[in-house]
C-alpha cells in the first residue's frame, strides 16, 4: 500500500513493535532489582597470584587490573585462600580471607589492607578539583 504510517521515507517500526498487540516487554513481569549503591567485589585466589607474579613482587589492586588478572568492572578486591602459594609476595587489597592471610604470611610475604572508595554521605556534595584554572 501507498497510504499509511509507513509511507514516509526512512520510517520503520520500533524493534519491539508487534503489530499492535501488547509487546513482550509489557507482558512479562518485572523481576529482581538493580542495587545502585552496591559495591562490586572481585575475588582472586592465592593460586592466581602464584601463577601470575614472580617472587618478591609488590601486588596492588591497580597492578592486578592492568595485568589482566582481575578483569571486568569492580570496586573492591578480595583475596581468597583457594590453592597454594610458595612465593614471597607483598599483597595489597581491600579485603582478605582468613586462609589467604595465613597462606601469604606463611610463604614469607606481607599483607596490607587498602581503604575502599569513600562512601558519599547523603546531602554532601562531591569534592571538585579546585586546581583547574577558571577561564577569564
Amino acid at each position: 500500500g501507498h497510504k499509511g504510517q509507513g509511507q514516509l521515507a526512512g520510517w520503520s517500526a520500533p524493534s519491539i513493535f508487534e503489530g499492535g498487540r501488547s509487546p513482550i516487554i509489557r507482558r512479562v513481569p518485572k523481576r529482581g532489582f538493580n542495587n545502585r549503591h552496591g559495591k562490586i567485589v572481585k575475588s582472586i585466589n592465592v593460586s592466581d597470584l602464584e601463577s601470575a607474579f614472580e617472587a618478591g613482587a609488590d601486588v596492588t589492586p591497580e597492578l592486578l587490573r592492568t595485568s589482566g588478572v582481575a578483569k571486568g568492572i569492580w570496586h573492591e578486591l578480595k583475596i581468597l585462600g583457594d590453592g597454594e602459594i610458595s612465593k614471597s609476595l607483598s599483597v595489597s587489597a581491600h579485603r582478605f580471607s582468613k586462609q589467604a592471610r595465613e597462606k601469604i604470611l606463611a610463604a614469607g610475604g606481607s599483607v596490607s589492607e587498602v581503604p575502599g572508595p569513600a562512601a558519599l554521605v547523603k546531602g554532601q556534595k562531591k569534592v571538585r578539583n579546585t586546581e583547574q584554572s577558571a577561564s577569564p
